[in-house]
């Protein structure tokens, strides 16, 4: 049997939905995150899709709990913004593990470690391309001393691409959630499918799936697909314009490119005059495209992962 607890938890000051699903036997303490960008709806709508099903059937939690916050970031939620935390202007993902003491995003990011990752005995982030990021589905995990079971976490997921980041500086996703937890020895991955903000199918069921996935790795459930053999990506390129301009990508996500290949251009907005001509640094697959032509200097285009 299992019990379900659905409440409002003070996170920073604000009211965030926390659901928790606890099996009679013990076990394992996952805890899953989505919506920490605010208008990633597709992850969103795949969390409480499952965590509902999850508190529906009380004989699928074999044991352990589940604790699930299926929107954390409520004010970009609210205000529909993109990517930041609208009242500081900050990328809550790169705020992680946060500071009591700082602004917004920071406080926030400080709640979610102390009250729903810390003590875990897994995390899952739960991502998707946001309003102007088109995105083929993968999972990323960071390297540090619990990185072989969060590489089998990934492997669960059940999602074609899995990217590893290096621990240290130069990360290029610093400041994440899986970083933080990576860093403190609790195994962490980002799971990412669904793009541009919208809630497909086809996204929300591999969600769904992936977490399926996670509680049978776990042991936590019978149910779930078993883990899947994926393409294993060792770097995460994330190309910038030096100037502001009109963005034309030539490749789509999912695309396998050469070192060399011509990935996109920055023209003038009249289209008289092509300012910066993108080529891809390394053999690799596009796994996001910033899905908007305007884009400001040192504007993010798209993120290649690379063997």
């Amino acid at each position: 049997m299992t019990d379900v607890t659905r409440r409002v938890a003070d996170f920073a000051g604000l009211d965030v939905p926390v659901i928790e699903v606890t099996s009679d036997a013990p076990g394992p303490r996952l805890s899953v995150i989505s919506g920490v960008h605010g208008c990633e709806y597709a992850s969103m709508a795949g969390v409480r899709r499952w965590v509902s099903g999850l508190a529906e059937d009380p004989g699928r939690l074999l044991r352990g709990s589940v604790t699930v916050v299926p929107v954390v970031n409520v004010p970009a939620f609210w205000a529909r913004t993109p990517f930041v935390v609208p009242q500081d202007g900050k990328n809550l993902n790169r705020c992680f593990p946060g500071s009591p003491d700082g602004t917004l995003a920071e406080r926030l990011a400080f709640a979610v470690f102390g009250q729903v990752i810390t003590g875990s005995d897994a995390v899952v982030d739960v991502h998707a391309g946001d309003l102007v990021e088109a995105l083929e589905p993968f999972v990323m995990y960071d390297g540090g001393p619990a990185e072989d079971f969060a590489r089998g976490l990934a492997a669960a997921y059940g999602i074609r691409y899995v990217v590893r980041q290096a621990p240290g500086p130069g990360q290029t996703v610093a400041g994440s959630s899986s970083a933080a937890a990576a860093a403190a020895g609790i195994p962490a991955i980002t799971a990412e499918a669904g793009g541009c903000g919208l809630v497909t199918e086809a996204a929300v069921a591999a969600h769904v799936r992936g977490l399926d996935g996670v509680l049978r790795y776990l042991d936590m459930s019978p149910d779930g697909p078993a883990p899947t053999a994926p393409v294993y990506l060792n770097s995460f390129i994330w190309p910038r314009t030096p100037v502001a301009g009109w963005w034309e990508p030539a490749v789509r996500t999912g695309t396998e490119v050469s070192a060399g290949q011509v990935l996109g251009t920055v023209s003038t907005v009249d289209g008289g005059t092509v300012l910066e001509t993108f080529t891809a640094p390394a053999d690799g697959v596009i796994l996001f495209v910033t899905s908007s032509p305007a884009v400001a200097a040192d504007g993010l285009l798209l993120g290649l992962g690379a063997a």
